[in-house]
């Protein structure tokens, strides 16, 4: 049975204890007591008293073996390291600022490895309380630098975001189990999957239910009678399968936006909206919000969770209104700028409406991703000039790269090809990136595209990425009427559909659609298409060839019009030319 909740349960929760039969978490089936925590624990704690050094990177998929080593190192006097991942870079980078890796890290000479042995125990000293005002957490995310941010924690700001989720929505929970599709490692599956449950005594699975399909599975043979509360984010909750999830009695939801799309199939296979959660890594908790799909526009706005104050400050440089809390999460008192945009709720002047953000910070399938790094990161390769990481719009948000190659970038674009070059890109940028928000869609060009300001706006760089414009435009020449340019024709162009099955040829009506298209790009003409002239198509284009494209542009002052002369070259010698002429609009 949950036990009440107490301030200070988490600082208290060796040094005061619990039965020792208690349950605390579950595995599967299978019971864990509060013995076996403390147990765990002390054996933790032994360990880590005999390193001579003070920071600890922590990676256990477990959360009950993860729950015990945490509190172990905490009451070693440790200060624990979360990463995210164990991914080549992220070790790199911990190598030179912990003392040691413990749990599931790949080995690592050059770090000590703290470890225990399965079912090990060391004698169980009395355990003092801990001390809310260390900073014995460190955390990361991505920030507006090109490394990532490392964050630190004291144990007072962890616990008294635990007591207000306690308040904010413990009340509805009763005594339900705790099952999760996110992991601990991240600050919202450490408090809400572990902390949380914790403090308020509410036995939670130690496994991390990865597909929503298993919650049905496990919904089946489980015998809660108050229904499990389940922590999720919207990966999980924008992709639900076809299944019967109503004997949820919670599900939180975190880590990113959940899609408005989402909700109908949230309310079919859980009968209920999810709860959102808003905040960040630096914040902590800020809001939440119940969105009821029969009336959106007022489930727009945000509660404050318990503590937490906000206001509204305008940014002097973009003149956006930019949300500000201050919040006993925090490191201190003092009011802090966040870079969500935001407005007060048209119906409570005590909610708030997030308006997007004002940094390049995204979140893709709920990670954090800092595009600025990820620029600087490319850069480090020598292959490139200048570039631009975006997000496309569409249904599945992803990355995509612009870059303006320098020599050595074409040189090795034009040995191994453009698919080869990218694929070496991407490789760099997955020695510390998840796969799953890596950037899939590459540009490669001689310059970004400018407006009259100097300026790479968004709607240009978009355009880029038209599936009917080659992936690789470079600039062989580049004059006021005249300019080259070296053009990639993949296979994967739609112009090749269809024409032809087994033997595909670049049609002809989309080689003048290319002469007309960069010829816009780079010359100041007509908006009105007049006529072709002297138009000829002498050899075939095939998929995978490099072509030449020469434009020349000649304006006809007296009628307001001109005319743009195209060639298609390769090695084979010219493929097409012919001239289009344009007038004037009416």
């Amino acid at each position: 049975m949950t036990q009440a909740f107490q301030i200070g349960t988490l600082r208290s929760l060796l040094s005061q204890g619990r039965p020792a039969a208690s349950l605390l978490a579950k595995r599967g089936g299978q019971a864990i007591s509060f013995a076996e925590f403390e147990a765990q624990a002390a054996a933790w704690r032994s360990a880590a008293e005999a390193l001579a050094g003070s920071r600890v990177a922590l990676f256990i998929e477990d959360s009950f073996d993860f729950a015990a080593a945490l509190f172990g190192l905490w009451h070693a006097g440790k200060q624990v390291v979360l990463p995210a991942d164990v991914l080549p870079l992220t070790l790199a980078r911990l190598a030179h600022t912990v003392d040691a890796f413990a749990g599931e890290f790949p080995a690592q000479p050059a770090v000590p490895r703290l470890q225990i042995q399965a079912g090990s125990s060391a004698p169980v000293k009395p355990w003092a309380e801990l001390d809310e005002q260390a900073q014995l957490l460190q955390i990361f995310t991505s920030g507006s630098t090109a490394e990532p941010c490392a964050i630190p924690k004291r144990l007072g700001q962890l616990f008294d975001e635990v007591l207000g989720l306690e308040q904010a929505f413990g009340q509805a929970l009763l005594s339900c189990e705790v099952w999760a599709t996110v992991s601990h490692q991240h600050i919202y599956g450490l408090l809400f999957r572990v902390l949380w449950p914790l403090a308020s005594g509410r036995v939670f699975q130690a496994q991390r239910l990865a597909f929503v399909e298993s919650l049905a599975e496990a919904l089946q043979a489980g015998s809660a009678a108050a229904g499990p509360v389940l922590i999720a984010s919207p990966a999980h909750l924008k992709r639900l399968p076809a299944v019967d999830l109503r004997g949820l009695r919670r599900v939180f939801s975190s880590g990113g936006p959940l899609p408005e799309t989402a909700l109908p199939e949230c309310q079919q296979v859980f009968g209920q909206a999810p709860v959102e959660v808003y905040g960040s890594s630096e914040t902590g908790g800020v809001a939440w919000r119940q969105r009821d799909t029969q009336d959106l526009r007022q489930g727009l706005a945000w509660n404050a969770l318990p503590g937490v104050s906000w206001r509204l400050q305008r940014d002097a440089e973009s003149g956006e209104e930019l949300l500000e809390i201050s919040s006993p999460h925090l490191p201190d008192s003092a009011w802090t700028l966040t870079q969500d945009k935001a407005a007060p709720a048209a119906n409570d002047a005590e909610q708030f409406v997030l308006l997007g953000r004002a940094d390049r910070i995204l979140k893709i399938e709920e990670k954090r991703v800092s595009l600025r790094a990820l620029e600087a990161q490319l850069m480090a390769s020598g292959w490139i000039q200048e570039l631009r990481v975006l997000s496309l719009p569409g249904p599945r948000q992803q990355l995509a790269v612009i870059a303006q190659l320098n020599e050595a970038g074409w040189a090795v674009h034009d040995s191994a090809g453009r698919k080869a070059l990218a694929e070496r890109l991407r490789a760099t940028l997955l020695q510390g990136l998840e796969a799953v928000v890596a950037p899939r869609r590459w540009r490669f060009v001689s310059a970004l595209p400018l407006n009259t300001q100097g300026k790479a706006t968004q709607a240009q760089l978009l355009a880029l990425f038209d599936p009917r414009r080659p992936a690789s435009v470079r600039t062989l020449k580049a004059q006021a009427d005249e300019v080259e340019l070296g053009l990639m024709v993949d296979a994967s162009l739609p112009q090749f559909d269809g024409h032809f099955p087994g033997a595909p040829v670049l049609p002809g009506v989309a080689q003048l659609e290319w002469a007309i298209r960069f010829g816009r790009e780079f010359f100041s003409m007509p908006a009105q298409f007049q006529a072709l002239e002297v138009l000829k198509f002498q050899q075939v284009i095939s998929p995978g060839m490099s072509v030449r494209l020469s434009l020349a542009y000649k304006a006809e002052t007296s009628t307001g019009g001109g005319r743009l002369s195209f060639k298609f070259e390769s090695s084979k010698g010219v493929h097409a030319s012919g001239r289009v002429v344009f007038g004037a609009s009416a």
